[in-house]
């Protein structure tokens, strides 16, 4: 079986695959970059976190061939599903999760992120995130991945808001629905070293630096309104407020 990590852009997708591949290591699966050299698939995921990126037919099929020679390992995704992620589910080849975040809070950090990134002349595939609707049109396409996600079945949804502020509760359910023993010393140890705070610094594991509201500081009312307007409907649905900052 593949685990696949799914997640919204800026949700702390990162510290969430990191902390799903060394829970799945605890059970014997491979590291993934181990597998995307092995089996020459560096064309299908990229060398940080093993992101598969579409989830389309070639791409999974490619991925499935260690998987189908006894090979366990945990990739990385921030796309939609597919009918193929979704035959591969039924079939009981792809576990999936998926981390989410308030879309406003997420926009920010794309954009925060991508600023930094070419202030110190190393854009990245935030940095064409140059202003307000750019980011909105951005931020836009993930929300409706984001509704395709919670439509799907068999697939876990978390908040990274829930994570941060119950992360006991939030990582028993994650330990619950890969199937692991949350007894046993090297799942607790795993749990314990990717508790939000503990990691601070480490490369990858960006999940503690994110302020939870940040977007009501950072956005005028004017454009307040204009996010309201747009994902309202969403935004309780995620179970957001919608109310505008003074």
């Amino acid at each position: 079986m593949i685990v696949l990590s799914v997640g919204m852009p800026r949700a702390g997708s990162g510290w969430h695959y990191n902390l799903i591949h060394d829970l799945m290591k605890t059970m014997g699966y491979v590291d993934a970059r181990d597998i995307r050299e092995q089996y020459h698939l560096q064309r299908i995921l990229t060398e940080v976190n093993c992101n598969i990126g579409v989830l389309s037919l070639r791409r999974l099929a490619m991925v499935m061939v260690p998987a189908l020679a006894g090979k366990k390992f945990v990739i990385k995704a921030h796309a939609g599903p597919t009918l193929w992620s979704h035959l591969l589910s039924t079939m009981g080849l792809l576990r999936i999760t998926y981390i989410y975040r308030d879309p406003r809070d997420a926009m920010l950090s794309a954009y925060d992120y991508g600023q930094r990134a070419l202030e110190k002349g190393r854009p990245n595939a935030f940095s064409h995130l140059i202003d307000f609707e750019k980011s909105l049109t951005f931020i836009d396409e993930y929300v409706r991945i984001w509704e395709m996600w919670d439509a799907e079945r068999d697939v876990l949804i978390a908040r990274y808001e829930d994570l941060l502020q119950d992360y006991d509760s939030e990582s028993a359910r994650l330990v619950e629905f890969l199937k692991l023993d949350g007894s046993r010393q090297e799942v607790q140890e795993v749990i314990e070293s990717y508790r939000p705070g503990r990691a601070d610094g480490q490369k990858g594991l960006h999940f503690y630096k994110g302020k939870i509201g940040r977007f009501r500081e950072a956005y005028s009312v004017e454009q307040q309104v204009v996010l309201n307007e747009r994902f309202s409907p969403h935004l309780q649905k995620m179970g957001y407020k919608t109310g505008l900052s003074n």
